[in-house]
């Protein structure tokens, strides 16, 4: 891997749960994020995928500082980031830039484009003088496929995939070293998506960017990552390069998620592995013990209740060279038999 760029270690958000209307009493907690770890090298892209809810975007917010973990460390380029404040935090925050999610409601309709993708500037002045503000907004807007004289136009003016260009320019306005982009696709039509993920692919070699890519859509996660982390009820389960994870799965859930993914071809969807889960996700506020998902896991054992999994090359790959020997948080880790069909507690093994 390249030279680590960010390092997480250990990282956790609780949002507490209270009782009480003169006097709050804590009665449990929300755990959004339950102990991530991770590293993303000079010029990677790193996606982090999973379900809605598993803790994703809190993750996002976190590396921006946008909300202070309750635990856990985040390291931009050796400097430790999360107890800075003041003049050192505005000084990591300008390395460190977020594209959100929704193009529609991350820009400010009563601004124009030009004082969007200028904002910046504002809060940074020594980034760009007065003088050169409106320069560099227009090149800004070229650099990211639209006219340079729509600065004077209204975000209500342009359709969803214009607006996340306009978010990336905003994003891209003070040369940063990191982007977290949270799902910036996710609202925008399929042919749409893809010119955006061009647009990212081309402005990584451009600008020497470094992408945590946050998404719940495989395929493009695949497209565009280097390495994967895919996220379960607040931890990452398994993570490897992309290749290692999208033909080498071994954590259950990889494998179920991957089975999701719509196949094109019907020859190969009609002998393609179908692994349907049962029950729902558990509540964050009452994570089960051992293993988090061993209660709609068909491999579970008693020792999935006893014993937390630890996010490591498994034992049963550790002698063997090849793409199954990645990081993968299950006691029993296996690789999907290729084109096998799963049935879920057909084994008698696990809950059906």
């Amino acid at each position: 891997m390249a030279e680590p760029i960010l390092e997480v270690a250990g990282l956790v958000k609780h949002y507490p749960l209270t009782r009480g209307v003169l006097f709050h009493k804590q009665v449990g907690a929300v755990k959004a994020v339950d102990g991530v770890d991770f590293t993303l090298g000079r010029g990677e892209t790193l996606g982090i995928v999973g379900e809605s809810g598993c803790g994703k975007s809190t993750v996002a917010k976190m590396l921006c500082n946008l909300e202070r973990p309750t635990a856990g460390s985040i390291r931009f380029k050796g400097e430790e980031i999360t107890r800075l404040s003041g003049r050192a935090l505005k000084a990591v925050r300008r390395n460190i830039q977020m594209v959100f999610q929704d193009p529609y409601t991350s820009l400010n309709p009563r601004m124009t484009v030009g004082d969007i993708i200028g904002e910046p500037y504002d809060i940074h002045p020594e980034a760009a003088p007065k003088g050169d503000r409106r320069r560099r907004v227009r090149d800004l807007l070229d650099v990211v496929g639209l006219d340079p004289d729509y600065a004077n136009r209204y975000p209500h003016q342009f359709s969803g995939g214009q607006r996340q260009r306009i978010g990336i320019a905003r994003g891209l306005a003070l040369r940063p070293e990191v982007i977290v982009a949270d799902e910036p696709v996710s609202a925008l039509d399929v042919s749409v998506q893809a010119q955006v993920i061009n647009l990212l692919d081309r402005l990584q070699s451009e600008f020497d960017l470094s992408y945590v890519f946050i998404a719940h859509d495989l395929s493009i996660v695949r497209h565009i990552s280097d390495r994967v982390g895919v996220m379960y009820l607040g931890r990452i389960v398994e993570t490897g390069r992309d290749t290692e994870i999208y033909d080498h799965p071994t954590h259950p859930y990889t494998q179920a998620l991957l089975s999701a993914v719509p196949v094109p071809d019907p020859e190969a969807r009609a002998h393609r592995a179908r692994i349907i889960l049962t029950g729902d996700v558990p509540s964050p506020t009452d994570i089960p013990s051992g293993c988090r998902f061993r209660t709609r896991c068909w491999k579970a054992r008693d020792r999935c209740a006893r014993e937390v999994p630890v996010l490591a090359v498994p034992a049963a790959f550790r002698d063997v060279r090849g793409a199954a020997a990645h990081a993968s948080a299950c006691h029993f880790a296996e690789e999907a038999v290729p084109g096998g069909v799963v049935e879920p507690g057909a084994n008698g093994d696990g809950p059906g």
